[in-house]
């Protein structure tokens, strides 16, 4: 009971941070994180992927409509549920899958290696979205690099917190 309670409060805590913070930041037109992944990235190894794929979708609705962006963070963020399983599958070893959840305290250094590949992935999706065109792709790919990289050390100093924590 209390570990749903912590996902709960994970979930609604990561959207705020969001809505009311991440989504104001706009550096060069090129760089705007999008911590909100971390949820899915973090969920228990238990929660199947149709269930994962649920949340995802009702995640990354609601970011949509705080951002008035049409069903892109939606369709990135389902679309990283679903293949979630097959990355964690790359870089994390049988021992690892054992463990209740992918984390830095769980995963080590693995752990960086699956998010880095599921943040630049839902990045990715989310910028080519946007962008909707093939004559876009070079600014589509700086994009992702740079706020791919802003997420990413937003989750490092995030995991590193809650291991030192512990």
């Amino acid at each position: 009971m209390q570990d749903q309670l912590k996902i709960i409060l994970n979930f609604f805590l990561l959207i705020a941070v969001q809505v009311l913070i991440l989504n104001n930041i706009q550096l060069f037109g090129l760089i705007n994180p999008y911590l909100y992944i971390l949820f899915i990235i973090t969920l228990p190894m238990s929660v199947s992927t149709g269930v994962m794929m649920l949340i995802a979708f009702l995640l990354g609705g609601i970011i949509d409509m705080f951002s008035n962006s049409y069903g892109m963070h939606m369709s990135a963020s389902v679309l990283v549920a679903f293949i979630r399983p097959y990355v964690m599958g790359l870089f994390a070893s049988r021992e690892d899958m054992e463990k209740p959840a992918p984390t830095y305290r769980n995963f080590g250094v693995s752990f960086f290696k699956y998010a880095t590949s599921l943040v630049f992935i839902h990045h990715f999706v989310l910028f080519f979205l946007e962008a909707f065109s093939f004559s876009h792709f070079g600014v589509v790919l700086l994009k992702t690099l740079c706020s791919g990289l802003v997420t990413m050390l937003l989750i490092f100093g995030i995991q590193t917190i809650n291991f030192k924590r512990r």
